[in-house]
């Protein structure tokens, strides 16, 4: 005769989410490298800083992980990666075909779940619904961000924040630069960019683009840098649409000038 089943108790659920809830919150309210944004180069640079052993934590403040790169080019759920950033995409064990020489296509749902997935087993934890406002600031750098659930920024609740701190911040943000643009309206002092100001986004142009994305992945200002869109944002690159190499290498170069900085 089987055993009865033991019967599920909807506080001790309750119970379950909160506690770990807490614990995963508790744990990362200190860490090495916070990076806001989820798209693919924060999630290739939360991937090899984690993979390094380094604490890293990412903020979303969508539901959904993943940037832009679900949607492909306009609904069509797939993407092109140019050769040299497939060194990236086998890392990550994720398939892709020859379109011709120098274009490689992948699927987009393959593509960034599977970044999602290898990034959080390899140490990296990530919080959805949660909006980045602020910068912890001191008089020399950036040390740490301001949170409130995303739900409340979009309800105009004044509902005030909670901050964390961290070593280096990234700004992954792709084309809004909110970290940035946060930094260069309340914190004292310039960005290093030719204005000291973020110098904006330029029309498409894809191969000048995904090579401005590496130069331009960097530091901006003390404890901050900027990878993928928002590094070309901030510095003033073009836009690049539906080619995610660049952005790949982006999160895999910051990632190591971190490595060699901490």
């Amino acid at each position: 005769m089987e055993g009865k089943s033991m019967e599920l108790n909807e506080v001790v659920i309750t119970r379950a989410i909160i506690d770990r809830y807490y614990e995963k919150l508790i744990n990362n309210l200190e860490t090495d490298v916070a990076i806001v944004g989820g798209g693919p180069s924060g999630l290739v640079a939360g991937y090899y800083l984690a993979k390094a052993g380094k604490k890293v934590v990412l903020y979303e403040r969508k539901l959904s992980i993943g940037g832009g790169m679900w949607g492909g080019g306009m609904m069509f759920n797939e993407i092109v990666v140019q050769k040299d950033a497939l060194h990236v995409l086998d890392e990550f064990g994720i398939r892709y075909v020859e379109y011709r020489e120098n274009y490689y296509t992948s699927d987009s749902v393959e593509a960034i779940s599977t970044l999602i997935s290898k990034a959080v087993k390899a140490g990296l934890t990530i919080f959805n619904c949660i909006s980045v406002e602020d910068v912890v600031m001191r008089p020399d750098r950036v040390t740490g961000l301001v949170l409130n659930w995303s739900p409340v920024e979009m309800a105009g609740l004044h509902i005030d924040p909670l901050a964390v701190g961290s070593k280096v911040v990234i700004d992954a943000t792709g084309h809004a630069t909110e970290v940035v643009a946060v930094v260069q309206k309340k914190v004292p002092g310039k960005l290093r960019t030719e204005t000291g100001k973020i110098e904006g986004e330029k029309s498409m142009w894809a191969d000048n683009a995904e090579q401005l994305t590496l130069k331009n992945t960097r530091e901006v200002f003390p404890g901050l840098y900027v990878a993928g869109m928002s590094a070309n944002a901030t510095f003033g690159g073009p836009r690049m649409g539906p080619i995610f190499g660049g952005m790949l290498l982006s999160g895999e170069k910051v990632a190591k000038e971190l490595l060699e900085k901490l």
